[in-house]
């Protein structure tokens, strides 16, 4: 199976598309499904916008409400997670995942599907210490506060993730895991990011709760995003218990031009299943065994452990996944019930209205098959919770972050998650100058956003953008030993060997890490220098050259980094 990954998509959805579609062309091949590591943007309408976690100003309705209201149609099956740029209110309508648009599907917070036999795993929004431990107490209307908070992940997913035991071929992050460039070409990141320098030296750079699942999990694939660069590492994890597994790690830019944002790798599937999406029977019974652990206070909870007088092995046993097999009738595959809930955006109409919480019939269907809690339909009063304690926030109220020692007040209760003694050096976000720096806005916005200085409001026209395609060379490369100091003007294309993986590598910075098994990777970046004319070069037809569209981006200014040409 060809499988396109994404980095961040910034709402860049016709652009990632498009590129795709030529990668498609240039290299004869079809691609099955596309995976978006986060900052998705599932923007409706203009209400959706007062829920994105960006400055007013920089708030922009881009592509995706097309894909929401019918006017476009995903061309790609694809499947996507939550980042830290999201419309969070239509997200958290789906907790457990559910199809935001037709054709393109959400993992919710946390969640594991299988496509043509392929098990992938996911794990929305970003890592913050202080709300790792806190329930799921956000809903609309958000204040300051809680716009940001519901994306930070919660101990809760890391869990129920940890409660997987059959082997997971790819795992998909916003965040990257904590201690990651240990594994790859460090030098080569941080001559490219030297602001990473402090955090990697003082191994703070990465999520606390993506590293313990890395190394739990031991999945074959790890795809994330999030750092706005590309990076490989090969990832070797020995057990005295099992045999030696590896991990290939690859975080990937966002959608700009001169950005390595897409790969293409061809993973082995099962030709005997149909690439349709399915729910995953191990992680439906781990849903249905761990609800009693949900909880939608702010207070701090924690997870049981060992010690523990109740249980705290949740893994199921085959009696759980048989009786969750039973109750869906042993069929898996996901509905395509998709429904909108909101009315789409329509740039005829100037009206805005505040964001409201709804309940979503896909969670609603799911969870009635697994009893499991609802978060908005407790909030709506529809829903009793598992756990009574629940948290109504009033909008009126901007309640301040709680003290990073809250996090161990509760010293005597036991979490087998995450370690609290490595929390409080992670709680900080990296530096980044090239993200936006939302955490702690209060107030002037402008005044605590890191951003270009010729940046434009919305209001204004903004600078169209064009994509040109990244050039091809067909010709084949010995891939065995993987360096990063290759041209940086094409990328290769070569065939596996008979039972191995294909893994597709752009030459414009090979990956870091040796991947013996593996060939090579094409990739979406594209270079903002070529034009219509190299274009019709690449292709073969130098009568018919194809035109690429130009893109209006608020990204351009907010994200843009002199720093990389």
């Amino acid at each position: 199976m060809k499988i396109a990954v994404e980095g961040c998509c910034h709402g860049e959805l016709d652009k990632i598309y498009e590129t795709v579609a030529y990668l498609e062309k240039c290299n004869n091949v079809k691609v099955d499904l596309l995976l978006i590591c986060g900052d998705f943007q599932a923007v409706r309408n203009k209400s959706d916008l007062e829920t994105m976690a960006v400055p007013p100003k920089y708030r922009k309705m881009n592509t995706f409400w097309k894909y929401y209201s019918g006017n476009k149609t995903a061309p790609i099956l694809t499947v996507i997670i939550g980042g830290n740029h999201e419309a969070s209110s239509y997200l958290q309508e789906l907790p457990y995942g559910g199809w935001v648009a037709p054709n393109i599907y959400y993992m919710g917070y946390a969640g594991v599907i299988q496509c043509g036999g392929i098990r992938i795993a996911g794990l929305s929004g970003i890592y913050k210490g202080k709300d790792y431990h806190r329930g799921h107490f956000e809903h609309p209307p958000y204040t300051e506060e809680t716009k940001r908070s519901c994306y930070h992940v919660r101990n809760i997913e890391v869990f129920r993730l940890k409660q997987i035991k059959k082997p997971i071929d790819i795992f998909i992050s916003h965040d990257w895991p904590r201690g990651i460039y240990d594994y790859g070409n460090v030098r080569a990141l941080l001559s490219k990011k030297a602001f990473f320098r402090s955090e990697v030296e003082s191994g703070t750079l990465g999520s606390v709760a993506a590293e313990e699942l890395l190394h739990h999990v031991k999945p074959k694939y790890w795809f994330a995003a999030h750092l706005h660069c590309k990076f490989a590492a090969l990832v070797t994890h020995k057990s005295e218990n099992e045999d030696t597994k590896e991990t290939k790690f690859l975080a990937l830019d966002k959608c700009l031009p001169k950005r390595k944002f897409l790969q293409i790798i061809d993973i082995p599937s099962d030709s005997s299943k149909l690439v349709e999406l399915e729910l995953d029977p191990e992680w439906l019974a781990i849903l249905k065994s761990t609800n009693h652990l949900l909880t939608l206070s702010r207070s701090n909870c924690y997870m049981p452990g060992v010690g523990s007088p109740n249980r705290y092995d949740f893994t199921p046993t085959s009696e759980e996944v048989e009786a969750v097999s039973e109750d869906f009738g042993q069929i898996f595959k996901i509905p395509e019930n998709f429904e909108r809930t909101a009315e789409p955006y329509d740039p005829k109409t100037k009206e805005r209205c505040s964001p409201q919480m709804t309940i979503n019939p896909q969670t609603t269907l799911l969870c009635e098959m697994l009893e499991l809690t609802d978060p908005f339909a407790v909030f709506c009063g529809k829903q009793k919770p598992a756990n009574y304690e629940i948290t109504i926030q009033s909008p009126a109220s901007d309640v301040g972050s709680l003290d990073d020692s809250a996090l161990v007040d509760d010293s005597d209760l036991t979490d087998s998650t995450i370690d609290l003694t490595t929390i409080n050096s992670t709680l900080e976000m990296s530096n980044n100058p090239d993200e936006i720096s939302i955490d702690d806005l209060d107030g002037d916005e402008d005044s605590e956003v890191s951003i270009a200085k010729d940046a434009s409001p919305i209001n204004q026209e903004q600078p169209s953008l064009s994509l040109p395609p990244p050039k091809c060379n067909m010709e084949e490369a010995d891939c065995s030993q993987l360096t990063s100091n290759l041209d940086d003007s094409s990328f290769e294309f070569k065939n596996s060997l008979p039972g191995q993986i294909l893994f597709v590598e752009e030459c414009t910075e090979k990956l870091n890490a040796s991947m013996e098994s593996d060939s090579s990777v094409s990739s979406g970046k594209r270079s903002a220098s070529a034009d219509t004319d190299t274009l019709s070069s690449m292709t073969g037809d130098e009568s018919s050259p194809v035109k690429m569209k130009k893109l209006k981006r608020r990204n351009q200014a907010l994200y843009a980094n002199n720093e990389e040409s």
